[in-house]
């Protein structure tokens, strides 16, 4: 055996040693590098879809300003992710949040973790996969002169259900294809935000650089290009609905914790995909976004345009770009950008189902926790993360044309059905982000002591109240009402769907979980598994300095 084989398989060794302690035996295939696990992380974190789909948001409601919010989230979220990586560095286990909150605190708290990360994993593929079709269908158009309309929802339902069978194909055929289409989902991310922004500069900018600390009038009514009425407030009005933009983007760094039993070396690298992605992720979208903002044409007719859901970024686009290859090519950017999110995002929800299922956590456990002989990828559970978001997009088809009432619940008129269901996407997210870091505190209170290659050290307890204040005021902004949709203090309007959602699965999850008891057969394999005291430091030890 050549010394390059040897050194290979020591890591991937210690590895499956590791795993072995937590009780289980190495099923999937241990092939991810540390840029493809950033590589996945990054593409499901996804900069080109989130500006993409969320920018009239943030400068509808608050103007340029709402740039400067950006380091705000990317620096909150940066405290939550310190945290992760902690964790990630030492339980490297599929399924990240889930295994984190069991060891953490118990069974029954890393179920409910993981019940409620699962079901946002799983909208978040139907979200971005039903999102497609708003860019593939002008490009198809185009090219091959056909008439189709992206609002359809026959035309959503036939794009989802090609993406899905297409992810789900890629992501059944192996671990490493996956982290090649996540790599170059990077290299499309780079063009489709380093890129344009570069593009856009060379054709000139429309505003100086004070242009980016302009509120233009949106605090009021009269001049708010999305009609919303803050009083006059920008602070305590506007900031409030247009950080939601840059929250709606900066989250999925987590998913490099969730494919750990991949990646060779996971205690050193996952942390660093963890970081690393989120960093990345926020510099290219500040940079594109100041860039877009900048090419804004002048005037307010202009400025009313690029910042209505009519306009936006393709709006600012084609004023800029008059070229039709140069603006094909752009729509083809952000398609790839779609298919690689969505890609990672599915690979993300399947690890999470096999490690649930391997806990004996889910209905039809046996099945949904096997490993392909031959691809060493947990198939069912991938096929699981393809066939809920398929039924999830068959509620593009449900947009009613009145009010219903249900009880003292209005859902109004006129919004579709798979919209008010993507809203619980970010806020399941948020909700089980803090329930680790909670989770982490409470270990932590209780004695534990992180043994990975990755630790805060004396950062711990500041780095973790950090996150925790931050992750529990933005999850609050989250789900209160913002009066873009509704009038504000209507109880139970669209504003408050998130929360609707949100207390429907937990409701769902509250009735299974009290008659299956599932954190019994997860306190069963915890129990059988053997949570190492001390490992000491290793080589690659290293402390956070933040």
């Amino acid at each position: 055996m050549s010394s390059g084989t040897t050194q290979q398989r020591m890591p991937a060794d210690a590895d499956a040693a590791r795993l072995a302690q937590f009780g289980y035996k190495q099923e999937l295939s241990r092939a991810l590098s540390l840029f493809e696990n950033f590589a996945i992380a990054f593409s499901y974190l996804s900069p080109m879809v989130g500006i993409y789909s969320l920018f009239v948001l943030g400068i509808g409601s608050a103007g340029p300003r709402y740039l400067w919010l950006m380091p705000v989230v990317v620096g909150g979220q940066l405290l939550v992710a310190l945290v992760f990586a902690e964790l990630g560095s030492h339980y490297p286990i599929a399924g990240a949040l889930f295994q984190w909150g069991k060891n953490l605190v118990g069974p029954g708290y890393g179920w409910w973790v993981g019940w409620i990360y699962g079901w946002a994993l799983i909208i978040t593929v139907a979200s971005v996969d039903t999102g497609i079709v708003f860019y593939a269908a002008p490009l198809i158009n185009q090219y091959f002169h056909t008439n189709i309309n992206p609002v359809d929802p026959n035309m959503v339902l036939l794009f989802t259900l090609v993406l899905i069978a297409i992810q789900t194909f890629f992501n059944i055929i192996g671990v490493h294809l996956l982290g090649i289409i996540s790599k170059i989902g990077v290299y499309v991310e780079i063009l489709g935000t380093i890129g344009i922004a570069v593009l856009l500069a060379v054709v000139g900018f429309h505003h100086g650089l004070s242009f980016l600390f302009a509120t233009q009038g949106t605090e009021v009514a009269q001049t708010n290009p999305l009609q919303v009425d803050f009083g006059g407030n920008w602070w305590l009005g506007a900031a409030l609905v247009a950080v939601l933009a840059h929250v709606y983007i900066f989250y999925g760094f987590e998913s490099a914790g969730d494919v750990a039993e991949e990646v060779v070396n996971a205690s050193k690298r996952v942390p660093r995909a963890i970081l690393s992605s989120l960093l990345v992720g926020g510099a290219a979208s500040f940079v594109l976004v100041a860039a877009l903002i900048l090419a804004i044409p002048s005037g307010s007719k202009e400025f009313a345009q690029a910042a209505s859901f009519a306009g936006g970024v393709p709006y600012i686009i084609s004023a800029n770009i008059s070229s039709p290859g140069l603006q094909a090519v752009i729509l083809v950017l952000v398609c790839l950008a779609f298919f690689s999110c969505g890609t990672a995002v599915q690979g993300a929800a399947a690890r999470v189902a096999f490690s649930y299922a391997r806990d004996g956590a889910l209905p039809g456990s046996s099945a949904i926790r096997k490993v392909s002989t031959r691809f060493k990828t947990p198939v069912n559970a991938i096929l699981l993360a393809a066939v809920i978001p398929t039924l999830f997009a068959l509620l593009a088809h449900f947009t009613p044309a009145n009010n219903i009432q249900l009880g003292f619940v209005t859902i109004p008129a006129n919004v579709n059905a798979l919209t008010l269901l993507v809203s619980f996407g970010v806020s399941g997210i948020y909700l089980s982000f803090m329930l680790i870091v909670v989770g982490s505190l409470v270990a932590r209170l209780r004695g534990w002591v992180p043994e990975g290659a990755f630790r805060l050290g004396r950062w711990a307890y500041p780095v973790t109240i950090g996150g925790l204040v931050y992750g529990s005021v933005m999850l609050l902004n989250i789900l209160l009402p913002t009066g873009i949709n509704s009038p504000k203090g209507v109880l139970f309007n669209y504003d408050w769907m998130t929360l609707l959602v949100m207390v429907a699965i937990i409701v769902i999850g509250a009735a299974y979980y009290l008659v299956a008891a599932p954190q019994t057969k997860i306190g069963r394999r915890a129990r059988a598994g053997v949570e190492p005291v001390a490992l000491g430091k290793s080589p690659g030890a290293e402390e956070a300095s933040v």
